[in-house]
C-alpha cells in the first residue's frame, strides 16, 4: 500500500485559491452593482463613480484579507512545528511511536518496520517534516508567501472587477447594450474561472465553470433586486 500523499504544496495550492478569491470576488461585487445601480437608474456617471469606488475599496480590502490570512497560517505552522520539537526533546519514545504508527498504517512490519522508524529518527529534520506532513497535515507556509498572496489576491480583484466595467469603459453604445454586454462578459469569464480550476484541479471543466457561473450570476441577480426594489421606493 503506498503511503498517502502529503499536502499539497502551499505555493501552488495558494496561488490557485488566491486568483480564484480575488478574481471572483471583485467581478460578482461590481457586476452586482452594475445591475443594482442599473435597475435604479440609468445615470452612467452614479453608476461609474459608484463601481470605481467600490474597486479602490475592494481590491485594498481583499488584499488585505490574503495577506492576514495567510499570515494567520505561517503563525500557526510555526506554532505546530515548534510544538513539535519540543515533544521531540521531552517525550522522544512517544513520538518515535507516533512516528512507527505511520510507518505502519503504510504495511511496514518487523524489522523492516524497524529500520524505517531508526532511519527517520536519527535525522531530527526529517523527523520533524514527517511528522508535519503526516501527523499533523500541515504544509508549510514560508515568510514571503503572506505578502506575495496579499499582492495576487488585491490585483486579481482590480483584474476581475474591471470585467464587468469593460463595455462601459471601451466600447460604450448605449446604457442598456452596455449593461448587457457586461452580464454576458462576465458569465463567460466566470465559466472559464471555473474551468480553469477544474483544469487545475483534474475536476470537470463543464460542472465547476458552471457552477461557478450560476453563483456568480445569483450573486449579481440579487444585487439587480436591490436595485430595482429600492428604485422604485419612495425612500
Amino acid at each position: 500500500m503506498p503511503p498517502p500523499t502529503p499536502p499539497e504544496p502551499h505555493s501552488h495550492r495558494s496561488f490557485l485559491s488566491d486568483f480564484i478569491l480575488g478574481s471572483q470576488d471583485g467581478l460578482v461585487n461590481i457586476l452586482g452593482i452594475i445591475l443594482g445601480v442599473s435597475a435604479a437608474t440609468n445615470n452612467l456617471k452614479l453608476l461609474l463613480v459608484a463601481t470605481l469606488a467600490a474597486l479602490a475599496a475592494e481590491s485594498i480590502s481583499m488584499g488585505a484579507v490574503g495577506y492576514t490570512s495567510t499570515l494567520a497560517r505561517r503563525k500557526l505552522y510555526l506554532s505546530e512545528e515548534r510544538r513539535e520539537i519540543e515533544e521531540m526533546h521531552a517525550v522522544p519514545e512517544i513520538e518515535r511511536e507516533e512516528v512507527r504508527q505511520i510507518f505502519r498504517d503504510w504495511n511496514y512490519q518487523g524489522a523492516e518496520l524497524e529500520e524505517m522508524v531508526d532511519r527517520i529518527c536519527s535525522n531530527p529534520k526529517a523527523m520533524l517534516e514527517l511528522m508535519m506532513a503526516f501527523e499533523l497535515r500541515i504544509s508549510p507556509v514560508y515568510p514571503e508567501e503572506p505578502r506575495n498572496s496579499g499582492l495576487l489576491v488585491g490585483l486579481a480583484t482590480i483584474v476581475g472587477s474591471l470585467i464587468p466595467l469593460l463595455p462601459f469603459l471601451l466600447v460604450p453604445v448605449n446604457f442598456l447594450g452596455d449593461v448587457m454586454a457586461s452580464v454576458v462578459l462576465s458569465a463567460v469569464t466566470l465559466f472559464f474561472i471555473g474551468a480553469y480550476e477544474a483544469r487545475t484541479t483534474r475536476g470537470s471543466l463543464l460542472r465547476s465553470g458552471l457552477q461557478m457561473l450560476v453563483i456568480g450570476m445569483a450573486a449579481g441577480f440579487a444585487g439587480f433586486l436591490i436595485g430595482h426594489f429600492l428604485g422604485a421606493s419612495p425612500l
